[in-house]
Parts: structure tokens; C-alpha cells; sequence
């Protein structure tokens, strides 16, 4: 361990797990617990911030949860329109950039004008706020790389793709990269997220249930990354 405290991180990301088996531990339905973690969503993104994070990421809604039950999806939809209604009204709007990350296609006429409309909210730029919708990290690499092949092929250029270029193609393009990745319920993979981004993110996982993941536990989160040496495949820095 390191020997001394290290800066705060610049990007933290978030795996908001457990809504559902926190409601099934109350004998509530599971929307219950998407509903309490949608106001943990609110405190924790206001504590970030508040602590000066630069880049804030949560996983809102995966490739893959289009698998779960339509009544689940709908409540989270739901949870994610009552959110961006009320950012416009919130003063943070004014000073933080929003972002969505991945394909929002599928979702409704009247949702992707509310995505569109907050993303261009926002004067200060110093801080961003990435909602993660629709999104998987294998997605985010193979369509940085169809982008960068169809400028090659336009531009009959045969050069190799460079590292360099692919983070300028993915979703989080000139933000960067994850240095904490926090993940909440007790499971201990990054579940297809900012795979990318993440490659010398520290890993903190914990047992608690993202409805009850709190300010303390953030603040814990970050002194232990702040004690981490980060070395990036090089040399102990101690």
C-alpha cells in the first residue's frame, strides 16, 4: 500500500447493482428498488460533484437488460424521463455537461428528444455527467473502429488504426479515462462496461446494494483509491 495520499480521481464510474434484490429483501416489487436506487442516482451524481469529480459515468441500462421483464424496463424508462425533466429545472444543469452514452435509438420519439435537448444544456464544460443507456463496451470499441475504417476507406488510407484513434471514436471521446470504476451488490466484473476505458481503472467492489450506497461509502471509495499506487505497468512509484 501506498505510503502516501494520492490525488482524487478525475473520472469515477458506476455499476448501480442490486435495485432488485434490495425491493425482494422488503417484499416489494423490484420496481420499488429501481425507484429508491433512481434517488440514490440523484445523491450520488450531487456528491461528485461536489467533490469536484470531473467526469461522472453510470451504467443506467445495458445491452443486455432488454432481456428483463417489460414491466422492469417501462419502470426504468420511466425513472429516466422523470430524471431529465427535472435536470432542466435543477442550477447544476447550468454548469455541468450531460451526456448519453450509447445507441438510443430504440427508445421513444419523446425520450430521445429529452436526451437531445439535455445534452445541449450546460455552459461549463469543466465537468461532464455520462448516463450510460443502451450501452455494452464491446459496441463502443467495434463502432470507434467501423468509423475510423469508413474514413480510411473514403480517404483510400491502409495505415493502421492507432490506440490514439480509437479513443477519439468511442463514446466518451476526449474525456478521460476511468481511474475508479465503483460497483455495488456484491459481484466482482465490469459486466461489459467501459471495457476500453477502464484498462488501468482501480476495481472497487462492494456488498452493499446500490439503493443503499451512500455518501460515506463514496468518500471511502475515494480514500481508498487515493492510497493506491498506480503504476500503470511500470514501476513502483513508493
Amino acid at each position: 500500500m501506498a505510503d502516501k495520499m494520492r490525488d482524487m480521481p478525475r473520472h469515477i464510474a458506476f455499476i448501480m447493482d442490486g435495485n432488485g434484490r434490495w425491493a425482494t429483501k422488503r417484499a416489494l416489487p423490484r420496481t420499488s428498488g429501481h425507484a429508491q436506487g433512481g434517488k440514490t442516482f440523484r445523491a450520488i451524481a450531487d456528491a461528485c460533484l461536489d467533490r469536484d469529480i470531473e467526469v461522472i459515468t453510470f451504467f443506467a441500462f445495458s445491452t443486455e437488460n432488454w432481456k428483463r421483464p417489460k414491466a422492469e424496463i417501462s419502470a426504468l424508462i420511466t425513472l429516466l424521463n422523470r430524471y431529465l425533466l427535472d435536470w432542466f429545472s435543477e442550477e447544476r444543469a447550468k454548469n455541468t455537461r450531460i451526456h448519453f452514452l450509447g445507441d438510443t435509438t430504440p427508445f421513444s420519439k419523446d425520450l430521445r428528444e429529452l436526451i437531445s435537448r439535455a445534452e445541449k444544456t450546460g455552459e461549463d464544460i469543466s465537468h461532464h455527467l455520462n448516463i450510460a443507456l443502451n450501452y455494452g463496451g464491446r459496441a463502443d470499441i467495434t463502432q470507434a473502429a467501423n468509423a475510423i475504417l469508413k474514413k480510411r476507406i473514403a480517404a483510400g488510407d491502409a495505415t493502421p488504426i492507432t490506440e490514439e484513434e480509437i479513443d477519439l471514436h468511442l463514446a466518451t471521446a476526449n474525456m478521460p479515462d476511468v481511474d475508479l470504476l465503483i460497483r455495488t451488490g456484491g459481484e466482482s466484473r465490469i459486466s461489459n462496461f467501459l471495457l476500453w476505458q477502464s484498462a488501468y481503472a482501480e476495481l472497487y467492489f462492494t456488498e452493499t446494494l446500490w439503493p443503499d450506497f451512500s455518501e460515506e461509502e463514496l468518500d471511502r471509495a475515494i480514500l481508498w483509491y487515493r492510497t493506491r499506487d498506480r503504476r500503470f505497468g511500470g514501476l513502483t512509484s513508493n
